[in-house]
């Protein structure tokens, strides 16, 4: 399978956000990820159900929709409804991670599960055989822009052998400081899908950055 970039829109314009989902939809990113927070679970918020719906209706890419929130059950119905065709939730959060997981593959969409710098990989063990997408967090969650963490290709390291030793299709998502002086060896790590947000939208051209990024990935 072809690796893949995310687009995080937490680092666009969020006056122009419209003219920027259409510049992805030129682009070759392959999804547009998109970052809901609650300012409990992280101390920051975002956007939630509308802006997604709105993004939904414009969007050419799947939604990629991660939800930094303490209480994600109340709302997967809400963001399938709102056009997310992933939803990936925190095994930090304090829902029962594996309900939320039957909740989003009984809608149909992908089911995808993050774990923060702070834990261990082996918390994905037990939800290997119901998972799409596992998303390692490479900077701490909440915030963009943040100093990628070097430990994280370790940990893609060490996840690609837990996911090959249970003989598993589930990809590796990773999410925070991704850029060109990192892609090349994230994907050669084992990462399938890198969300890159800040480096692509404060790039002078945005479209030829995601090509640069698909190029170096391969």
């Amino acid at each position: 399978m072809k690796k893949m970039i995310s687009v995080s829109i937490l680092a666009a314009n969020f006056l122009e956000l419209g003219k920027d989902i259409e510049m992805l939809n030129k682009s070759e990113a392959d999804w547009i990820h998109i970052d809901v927070m609650d300012g409990v679970f992280v101390p920051n918020f975002s956007f939630g159900m509308q802006i997604t719906k709105r993004i939904s209706g414009i969007s050419k890419k799947p939604l990629d929709v991660h939800l930094m929130i303490n209480d994600p059950h109340k709302y997967l119905k809400s963001f399938k409804d709102a056009g997310a065709s992933l939803i990936t939730v925190h095994f930090e959060a304090r829902n029962d991670t594996q309900e939320n997981i039957r909740e989003i593959k009984s809608f149909g969409l992908k089911a995808g599960v993050v774990i923060s710098p702070e834990t261990s990989v082996i918390a994905f063990e037990k939800f290997i055989p119901d998972v799409d997408v596992f998303m390692l967090m490479s900077v701490h969650p909440g915030f963009g822009g943040q100093r990628f963490i070097e430990r994280t290709y370790d940990k893609i390291k060490e996840l690609k052998c837990l996911i090959s030793s249970k003989s598993s299709n589930a990809l590796i998502e990773v999410d925070g400081g991704v850029d060109l002086s990192n892609a090349k060896k994230l994907a050669d790590a084992g990462a399938d899908i890198l969300v890159a947000g800040n480096s692509i939208f404060s790039s002078p051209d945005p479209v030829e950055y995601i090509s640069e990024l698909k190029e170096a990935i391969g």
